[in-house]
């Protein structure tokens, strides 16, 4: 049975016209992935607590492990945080080995050496990272921002995520307050 050349036309409008209504939904859902975590949803990793030691410019491991930034999953499935980075704003690197972070459960990345946990990973550095104003940005395996705070400059912490979420926290805690990106 063939066709008439009628229907050939009329079946080849329609296969031009969806090809082209995909090909502009394309970039729309590029766009929206680039704000998204893992598997095109919202991450549920975030940046915690932060704990720069300010003014204390003591070298010795014991005062680099009091300078720390909570990386917490606050979804209900674990998370593997391989190849997610920590940076702060003169672009010293972390990069997380290896470590699979159970769902509500957070770890702290310490500056100085220590035996990594599932609680605790170190950068194991001889120097402060953190500063008084400084920014800490979390980026995932692919290099997508999950997750940004930025301290020092008022007496409160707000927090923006991956997606331009704008939380505000009210807090002065010592070494932590700072604005979220």
């Amino acid at each position: 049975m063939s066709a008439s050349p009628a229907n050939r036309r009329l079946l080849a409008a329609v296969l031009a016209a969806g090809a082209l209504v995909g090909a502009a939904a394309v970039p729309a859902a590029a766009h929206d992935d680039d704000r998204r975590g893992p598997r095109g949803r919202h991450s549920s990793v975030v940046i915690g607590d932060v704990q720069h030691e300010s003014g204390n410019r003591s070298h010795g491991n014991r005062a680099l492990n009091r300078e720390w930034v909570e990386v917490k999953n606050t979804g209900r499935h674990s998370v593997d945080l391989h190849g997610f980075t920590l940076t702060d704003r003169d672009g010293n690197r972390y990069r997380f080995q290896g470590l699979r972070l159970d769902g509500r459960s957070s770890v702290k990345v310490h500056t100085g050496h220590g035996r990594d946990t599932g609680r605790d990973v170190y950068q194991d550095r001889r120097h402060e990272v953190w500063d008084e104003r400084d920014t800490a940005t979390l980026r995932d395996d692919r290099g997508r921002v999950v997750d940004s705070v930025s301290w020092g400059s008022r007496g409160h912490h707000d927090h923006r995520g991956h997606d331009g979420d704008h939380r505000r926290h009210d807090g002065d805690r010592r070494g932590h307050h700072g604005d979220r990106h």
